[in-house]
């Protein structure tokens, strides 16, 4: 959820419950008050009903009230002198329907004689000023409500514009480009603390990360050259006739150690530069001319392990560079032979947006979220642990997506080209 929509709903929430709990209490208030009007004026209507019988000697008429109903019950005496005021729902004659009201029930001599007396008003005319009241001033209050809503909405949402532009500013930072991180204008206080700390770590990412590929450029560089003469001596010391069995083992063994110190070097070299996007040249690559060739290539070490290849290609042409087309195809071909067992199959499927790798292997499934990490590799695996890493920095440079999947006791590796690499 975002923080503007926590807020405005927390927000929503605390006013909505503030204004129904002061209206329950602002209407529960003006009842209490409207009944002690009522029983005001019953008790009125109660001294006049008194004040009546003593001067006339007679009961009043029931008839003789306008806006209330009286009622005489003769008893044998009095048993309850007090007077009880209640609710209660009646029948008004004059009206001819129920209505709700207010009534008082007393016992008084009158005349010498021991009366109940049931003095019942109406409540329904207050009850509609209730409402009206209520109506009066719950319309203003929600509508100013709505306006003061809206008024820190749009307050919130210009308030926090700079913090939505340095968002936007730290997605398009890129690393890899000159431009440095551009900061934003702003002049509250919170944001410019912000924005300079940003501002700084990017800086000092740019630095580090320029040194850190600089050092790693200048030293694959340097190595190569005393790599090659190495290998240059060691495969001139193994040709040689005067080594013995003990001296030939300890060179074949010097020997594959620096040819995999060699292939460390220039996989570290190739990242360099993807990694700087040096390759950028780009054409049109017919895929499955490029992977039909690559089969070729690979068709010795097919033959040498006897394994069993199934293609199914379809004609697809994607514009791209070749060398780092040439990359994937490569990558895929040596990890699904290196890592597979005598006697194996692969199955190569490529349809008009995706390239997919299936091999059998003695090893059970990866973990997907670290097979492409560089240096990642099992035990018994012999290569430098850079092959799926640069499989996977391709993919990232050419906005490709891979994936990886174990199922049926084959790995799968599927690669989807976005469609604007597609020239069919």
């Amino acid at each position: 959820m975002k923080l503007f929509t926590s807020y405005n709903s927390i927000l929503s929430v605390i006013t909505l419950t503030g204004l129904l709990i002061i209206g329950f209490l602002f209407y529960q208030t003006l009842g209490q008050y409207i009944n002690r009007q009522i029983e005001d004026h019953l008790y009125e209507e109660l001294l006049e009903v008194k004040d009546f019988a003593h001067v006339k000697n007679i009961l009043p008429s029931p008839e003789g009230f306008d806006d209330v109903i009286v009622e005489y019950k003769k008893i044998h005496k009095l048993s309850n002198s007090r007077r009880s005021f209640a609710d209660t729902n009646f029948y008004n004659p004059k009206k001819k329907h129920k209505e709700s009201a207010r009534y008082l029930k007393t016992q008084l001599v009158l005349n010498g004689q021991p009366y109940e007396i049931l003095i019942i008003a109406s409540k329904f005319e207050r009850q509609e000023q209730i409402k009206s009241i209520i109506l009066i001033i719950l319309l203003p209050v929600t509508a100013l409500l709505l306006i003061l809503w809206l008024v820190n909405k749009i307050l919130i949402r210009r308030m926090w514009s700079p913090f939505r532009q340095l968002l936007t500013n730290i997605k398009a930072f890129n690393i890899n480009q000159e431009k440095v991180f551009e900061p934003i204008q702003t002049n509250i206080e919170e944001f410019k603390e912000l924005n300079k700390a940003v501002l700084e770590v990017s800086l000092k990412v740019k630095s580090d990360y320029k040194e850190i590929k600089l050092f790693t450029e200048n030293a694959a560089h340097e190595m190569m050259t005393p790599l090659a003469v190495i290998n240059s001596k060691l495969d001139t010391m193994l040709q040689s006739n005067s080594l013995g069995k003990e001296e030939s083992e300890i060179l074949s063994d010097l020997y594959k150690a620096t040819s995999k110190l060699t292939k460390l070097n220039q996989s570290l070299l190739l990242l360099v530069k993807i990694d700087n996007n040096q390759l950028q040249a780009r054409e049109e690559i017919n895929l499955k001319t490029l992977i039909e060739e690559k089969l070729g290539y690979f068709q010795e070490l097919i033959q040498k392990r006897n394994l069993n290849i199934q293609s199914e290609l379809a004609e697809f042409i994607i514009y791209a560079n070749r060398s780092l087309v040439e990359i994937l195809v490569n990558n895929l071909f040596s990890n699904a032979i290196r890592h597979n067992y005598d006697g194996g199959s692969i199955r190569i499927t490529l349809t008009e947006d995706n390239l997919e790798f299936s091999n059998t292997s003695t090893q059970m499934g990866l973990d997907p979220l670290k097979i492409f990490e560089r240096f990642y590799k099992d035990n018994a695996s012999d290569g430098t642990g850079l092959g799926l890493a640069i499989l996977k920095q391709v993919c990232i440079r050419k906005n490709y997506q891979l994936s990886y999947c174990y199922q049926r006791e084959q790995h799968h590796f599927k690669i989807v080209f976005k469609h604007s690499e597609n020239k069919n």
